[in-house]
């Protein structure tokens, strides 16, 4: 482990991050909201911590890093973002506390959305931007952002691509890994512009159009508003957002070949298909078990039913109904899609489509195999093999998965919560939801969780957005080892 060289990164990480506190510095001075002073306070610590550290680590051996290098890198950087994005909120006096400052910044960057605010609407615009500006940050990551503008990380740069992309197989879409990650940002920002667009010729205010876009494409679900999209009870809003949602649950390489006229790309995708056909069949269930007994007529159904699934599916967060007050099936289903997530290569978070459906082509080879004990059968996805490590790496990946979300309910019970509060929090942070169930529902937030309960959800939303594997290795004696 080359602790200089890995110093030396997150250095030149944490003055990216001072760079972009310019951005709500600009908007602090257009609203002249009084978080001017905050927020120039939070860039130059952030700003001169970077440079600092680029200094201190200034000879560090610039050849190619390892993937041990990598993944610490990675899960320091965001712990390093989580910190120093919090400086805002406590220098403004928008959160009083550091575990809660902390909480809701790295919410932001691991685009989990959960909040310890009730009077959002009384935050500066300065800070507000900025809030939503970690989670646009965090959807496509600032990991990705900086190999995308920085090549000389060589070929170092594809162990941070590998340890920060949330996917099972590692999409290279360009032969060097800065252009690739170059493209996602591109493709990133421009579906950015089209959804702001969208949103401010329908009638939004261009703040609340940024703000709202910034949380919908990284599939985040910071509000500008305390009710969520539910405050603007506009049908074309909900339709935008709806759509956009999917597409950030989408995988994004998908969009960069559609982008470049295979318009076919989605169809012929089979983990595609699998969640256009899952997301439409729950949202009709839904409408149809709602219609009647929450909603009088069809259409309000529909029109409920598709946001919230949607929002929750793709892990963004966004609501505009207390589906706690729906029947038993609606909130059931809605919870399992807490768990199932949207596509590999997309912002969303969970296990996600293409894990649950080799998890399960796998079971069925097994039973396969139990009748007929000689075949060969490999597991495909569409007409491709899928290799055994990836197997592997897939069901290892489920039974941590599960047995940190078991371990988590147990100590969030500990603490005192009740039943339905301990499964949804945890269910919500370690999938990078947001909302709940329990005292963390859709119309509550964060703030009530006791500090050590925040402490382990904000652990839950780290391993979540990193997929497990990135911060648990660093638990392992060995990984520290020579």
């Amino acid at each position: 482990m080359r602790f200089r060289q890995i110093l030396r990164v997150i250095g030149i990480l944490n003055a990216f991050l001072g760079l972009f506190m310019l951005a709500p510095l600009i908007v602090s001075l257009v609203y002249s909201d009084g978080s001017f002073l905050p927020i120039l306070y939070s860039f130059f610590i952030t700003s001169a911590s970077g440079l600092l550290l680029f200094l201190i680590a200034r000879t560090a051996d610039y050849t190619a890093l390892s993937q041990r290098e990598g993944m610490a890198i990675v899960t320091f950087s965001w712990l390093s973002a989580g910190l120093f994005g919090s400086l805002p909120f406590l220098f403004s006096g928008s959160i009083g506390s550091l575990t809660d400052a902390f909480f809701e910044s790295l919410s932001g960057f691991t685009t989990t959305g959960a909040s310890v605010l009730n009077n959002i609407e009384s935050l500066p615009q300065g800070v507000l931007f900025w809030r939503g500006l970690t989670q646009w940050l965090g959807g496509m990551g600032i990991i990705v952002f900086s190999i995308a503008i920085l090549p000389f990380l060589g070929v170092g740069g594809m162990q941070l691509y590998k340890a920060e992309i949330p996917s099972p197989v590692v999409d290279k879409l360009q032969p060097r890994i800065s252009e690739t990650a170059k493209t996602l940002w591109k493709v990133y920002l421009l579906i950015t512009v089209i959804e702001i667009g969208l949103l401010f010729a329908g009638g939004m205010s261009l703040f609340d159009s940024i703000c709202h876009t910034f949380c919908t494409m990284p599939t985040g679900g910071f509000s500008t508003h305390g009710s969520s999209i539910a405050y603007f009870n506009s049908a074309y809003f909900e339709g935008v957002i709806t759509v956009f949602m999917a597409l950030a649950g989408v995988n994004f390489a998908l969009h960069f070949r559609f982008l470049k006229g295979d318009f076919r790309v989605f169809s012929r995708d089979p983990e595609c298909r699998i969640f256009l056909l899952i997301l439409a069949a729950l949202i009709l269930l839904v409408t149809a078990n709602i219609y009647g007994t929450v909603y009088d007529s069809v259409a309000g159904a529909f029109r409920r039913a598709a946001f919230q699934v949607t929002s929750i599916i793709t892990t963004t967060g966004f609501v505009t109904s207390d589906y706690e007050t729906w029947p038993a099936l609606s909130q059931i289903i809605l919870f399992l899609c807490m768990f199932i997530g949207a596509m590999a290569g997309s912002t969303g978070g969970a296990i996600k489509i293409m894990r649950i459906v080799l998890l399960v082509k796998y079971g069925f080879r097994e039973i396969f195999r139990l009748v007929h004990p000689h075949a060969v059968r490999s597991v495909k996805l569409g007409r491709k093999p899928v290799p055994e490590e990836v197997l592997n790496s897939i069901g290892g990946f489920f039974i941590l998965y599960l047995g940190l979300y078991v371990a988590a309910v147990l100590i969030m019970s500990f603490l005192g919560l009740d039943v339905i509060t301990s499964l949804g929090s945890v269910a919500a942070t370690i999938g990078n939801v947001g909302p709940g169930f329990g005292l963390v529902g859709p119309v509550r937030n964060y703030l009530t969780i006791p500090d050590p309960g925040k402490w382990g959800l904000t652990f839950c939303m780290l391993v979540g957005r990193l997929e497990i594997y990135t911060v648990i290795v660093m638990l392992a004696p060995a990984y520290w080892r020579k």
